[in-house]
């Protein structure tokens, strides 16, 4: 089915200042539902790292780090699916070898071996070929808050808030949402842009995920958000067909983050599709993405939901770091999911003090959008 024109989606919102590159792509795009893409202007995690410490040394010391995340046990050698009981609490707290979604959801299937889309070559091309791919998370703080997309998980009697839709209701799941007013909030409490905040009840195997979100006295204001249910492939039971989330695709964002508890394991440790962004989109979407952001119909562009791999024939260099090989690997494996309007290769993650930022710019700066192919589109919705 087509998703017909709403007007509502040319408003500006919930769009970062730190994307302002954004700005020179003329009225082709409308505002992103959601983001975290990040922008041009925003500093590489390798250049906010320097900011904070001359020397160009070190991977994200700052004199006023961000909380250490709680809970470190490593995963096992066999991933737990669609059950997130066993998660720590807290700030990017870790999942422990949970993984959210059953093992045959869209992020966790393994999708190395399936066709080549036909216009394979002209949508990479309309990302660039040339373009190295740019890790939007890291270590330590940059204007006083964390690079990437943050995260709390909490038990199942957390107390649950009042969320006042602004902009989205009609789109957006009805609170009470177990979102504390201490929740963690994308760019920090005096943030301008996407403003995302995420939390994982892990008791309930429930995401809730609003946008632009400010707290007040007893509850939230956001633009909009959705509940999704970990445990099922109904990931999201009150959606429908055409609706946005916090994310401009309509997809969860926290399971296409990449989390540094995963990636310290090495190859085969990220066992899902990672998030990106691209800053030229289509006027269409393709499962698992329900919404689209643009106004551009050219067939060369992205549609929202695309999912593009590394080639096979892609050597991971021996010399990279842990955290980098696991990240291609997965590139190659689950491959890259298109979730919001952004700067091209921006691929998404969660703040931890222990990534090491000049070592993961430099490293995934020398993939380029050469090395990848777009997976076969099936399914595509027209707008």
């Amino acid at each position: 089915m087509t998703h017909k024109p709403d007007p509502k989606h040319a408003l500006p919102h919930w769009q970062s200042q730190r994307r302002l590159a954004l700005a020179a792509v003329p009225a082709l795009l409308l505002s992103a539902c959601g983001g975290g893409g990040g922008g041009s202007p925003a500093p590489s995690p390798e250049d906010a790292n320097k900011l904070r410490n001359p020397s160009g040394t070190g991977g994200g010391s700052t004199p006023t780090p961000t909380p250490t995340p709680t809970g470190s046990t490593p995963l096992g050698s066999t991933p737990v699916y669609a059950n997130l009981r066993g998660a720590s609490l807290g700030v990017g707290a870790s999942l422990n070898g949970a993984i959210p979604f059953p093992a045959d959801n869209a992020w966790n299937t393994d999708i190395s071996a399936l066709p080549v889309d036909p216009n394979s070559a002209k949508l990479i091309a309309s990302i660039g070929t040339g373009t190295g791919l740019h890790a939007d998370f890291g270590a330590g703080l940059y204007d006083g808050s964390p690079i990437g997309i943050p995260y709390l998980v909490v038990s199942g009697s957390e107390a649950r808030l009042p969320i006042n839709y602004t902009a989205y209701g009609d789109e957006s799941d009805p609170g009470p949402f177990p979102i504390p007013l201490s929740a963690p909030i994308e760019g920090g409490a005096q943030s301008s842009g996407d403003r995302h905040v995420l939390v994982i009840d892990r008791d309930n195997n429930r995401l809730y995920e609003i946008g632009n979100a400010y707290p007040q006295a007893s509850g939230w204001d956001a633009s909009g958000g959705a509940l999704f249910h970990l445990d099922s492939n109904t990931v999201r039971p009150g959606g429908q067909p055409g609706w946005t989330s916090a994310d401009a695709a309509g997809l969860p964002i926290f399971p296409g983050l990449a989390r540094y508890d995963e990636a310290m394991l090495g190859a085969g440790g990220i066992r899902h599709a990672l998030r990106f962004t691209v800053a030229r989109t289509r006027r269409a979407y393709v499962p698992p993405a329900t919404h689209f952001a643009s106004s551009n119909t050219s067939a060369d562009l992205p549609p929202m939901g695309m999912r593009v791999r590394l080639k096979a024939s892609y050597q991971i260099p021996a010399s990279f770091s842990t955290e980098t090989k696991a990240l291609l690997q997965a590139m190659k494996t689950y491959g890259l999911i298109l979730a919001d309007n952004g700067s091209n290769w921006f691929v998404s993650g969660a703040p931890d003090d222990r990534w090491n930022n000049d070592r993961l710019s430099s490293e995934l700066r020398q993939v380029t959008g050469s090395q990848f192919e777009v997976v076969r589109m099936d399914g595509l919705v027209v707008g």
